[in-house]
């Protein structure tokens, strides 16, 4: 059988070198396309527009702590003046105030809800039971005096009184009564206190 010239024959070396494609250990390395950059702005930018306005809600209606608390002591103050007053049957300047025991024991001035004609929480003669505070209300917060407390000009105050149920006694006998303070402040902040007091005097329920 006839053999092939010597110079004719491929060696390995170049057979495996022709079977190749291009230079060994490259890969080919793919970027970031301007159309996916485009695309991924456009989601990012479509969320935050989604998502801002309840950001901007929230802390539109968030209540500085500090405000809340000047309101809540500014509540527990004027509750504190009302329920140390009395609640008898008679007004205060009444002969009969410490021992009547109903309104029909009175020497002439019998309590009734709200003030006596004439009084105030300022000035002589002053609120002197705790059903005079019924409607009173104050812009700007004033000690008894009438003096205006510094820092406070924005808080307002309003009281109401109401008898109420409160344990074993009864709502119409009208010897509890339930006080209900409000106080509003900057940032819409709205604090109410509910409190009660019953007559002790002079007959404890």
């Amino acid at each position: 059988m006839p053999t092939m010239p010597a110079h004719c024959r491929a060696s390995p070396a170049r057979r495996a070198t022709a079977a190749g494609s291009g230079t060994p250990g490259r890969e080919r390395i793919r970027g970031i396309s301007l159309i996916e950059v485009v695309m991924f702005i456009v989601i990012v930018g479509v969320a935050l527009a989604a998502i801002t306005p309840v950001f901007v809600q929230a802390t539109a209606s968030s209540v500085d702590p500090a405000i809340k608390r000047q309101a809540l002591a500014i509540a527990e103050s004027v509750m504190d003046e009302v329920l140390l007053m009395s609640n008898t049957f008679c007004d205060s300047d009444d002969d009969n105030a410490e021992t009547a025991t109903s309104s029909a024991a009175c020497a002439t001035l019998a309590e009734t809800m709200g003030p006596e004609s004439g009084e105030t929480r300022y000035t002589t003669p002053q609120f002197d039971n705790v059903n005079d505070y019924n409607g009173f209300s104050m812009t700007g917060i004033k000690d008894i005096t009438n003096t205006a407390m510094t820092g406070l000009s924005s808080y307002s105050v309003s009281v109401a009184v109401a008898s109420a149920a409160l344990g074993s006694i009864t709502a119409g006998s009208g010897d509890a009564l339930r006080v209900t303070v409000t106080v509003t402040g900057p940032s819409n902040t709205t604090v109410v206190l509910d409190g009660y007091r019953s007559r002790h005097a002079p007959n404890a329920p």
